[in-house]
């Protein structure tokens, strides 16, 4: 029940003619009353999970609720987004959205049950996840160099797999591919095809740094190149991609938290606040940097200016290289 002090407050305004702002108040201040859920559209082990988890267990304590995390697999991240935007804008769905779904796919994409840029608030952006250019360890390839002359001598030889069509571990892929002028054959998995990569089935493909690199240190896979612009502190002496000589290649999973459009902008307000400070935390921030992420927070109006740009570089890139789905 809103308290004594909030009921007077919305009926003082409610008299001055702005109950619409007495609703508001009433929610900011009893929000939120119930346990929260956080939809994530990838399965549980990935990048967008491990953040997720990182997130949810620091903002029980400031939220005073538990958030539960809900995995809702398929269609690269189509399943669990369109879940989200179709919720009720309340404040007790959120979405741990990234590029990949966000704008990535929908630039390429011909049709989506949803439109990402308008079926969602943005809330905040958390992180920024690395990917990896990976190659079973018995592959002749030491460098990106290598692996495309190597592709160019057995076209459709070479194997990669991704978490599903679509998905950003497919379009990363896909992007090496069109900017190297080399034919890797693609395969598709609902997972991520670690397990298959390390036993020789896949030669190829870019997955998540959280998710890679400990089977990179322990010798099970081979990195090749990081696809973000800057080299990472966790891998100082790995190369990026367009450092290995595809300069416009970059690729960064980006990390944000989302509500259904519709949200109370207060209850919005408060989520912002409290990821703010989570964010900001050594604990938070060693936990997402020892994961391989690269903690990058920015607001709900930062954020949605950038997920614009980031929408039009994708769309651009598609065509220019000519990438549909």
């Amino acid at each position: 029940m809103p308290s004594t002090i909030a009921c007077r407050t919305a009926a003082l305004l409610l008299a001055l003619g702005t109950f619409p702002l007495a609703v508001g108040f009433v929610q900011a201040q009893s929000y939120p009353a119930k346990p929260i859920r956080m939809i994530v559209p990838f399965p549980v082990g990935g990048g967008s999970d491990s953040t997720a988890r990182i997130l949810s267990q620091r903002l029980t304590e400031p939220l005073r609720q538990p958030i539960v995390i809900d995995n809702r697999v398929g269609a690269a991240g189509m399943i669990g987004t369109e879940v989200a935007a179709r919720s009720a804008p309340d404040g007790y769905t959120l979405l741990l959205g990234s590029a990949s779904e966000i704008t990535m796919l929908p630039a390429i994409a011909s049709k989506l049950p949803f439109d990402p840029l308008k079926d969602f608030v943005p809330i905040a952006r958390v992180a920024d996840v690395p990917l990896l250019l990976l190659v079973h360890p018995a592959l002749p390839v030491r460098s990106p160099r290598e692996l495309i002359e190597l592709a160019r001598k057995r076209p459709g030889e070479i194997n990669f797999g991704s978490t599903g069509v679509g998905s950003m571990t497919h379009l990363a892929m896909l992007l090496f591919n069109t900017l190297s002028g080399v034919r890797m054959e693609h395969v598709a998995y609902k997972g991520v095809p670690y397990t298959d990569l390390m036993a020789g089935v896949l030669q190829a493909g870019t997955h998540t740094m959280p998710g890679s690199i400990a089977l990179v240190k322990a010798g099970r896979l081979r990195a090749l190149a990081i696809t973000t612009a800057r080299r990472s502190p966790m891998l100082p002496d790995l190369p990026t991609v367009a450092e290995s000589g595809l300069t416009d290649y970059e690729v960064t999973l980006w990390t944000g938290v989302f509500a259904p459009t519709g949200t109370p902008r207060e209850v919005v307000a408060r989520i912002e606040r409290d990821i703010s400070a989570t964010v900001a935390l050594p604990d938070t921030r060693e936990a997402l940097t020892r994961l391989g992420s690269e903690p990058h927070f920015s607001g709900s109006e930062a954020f949605s200016a950038f997920l614009r740009i980031d929408h039009a570089r994708w769309v651009k890139l598609g065509r220019e290289a000519d990438i549909r789905l």
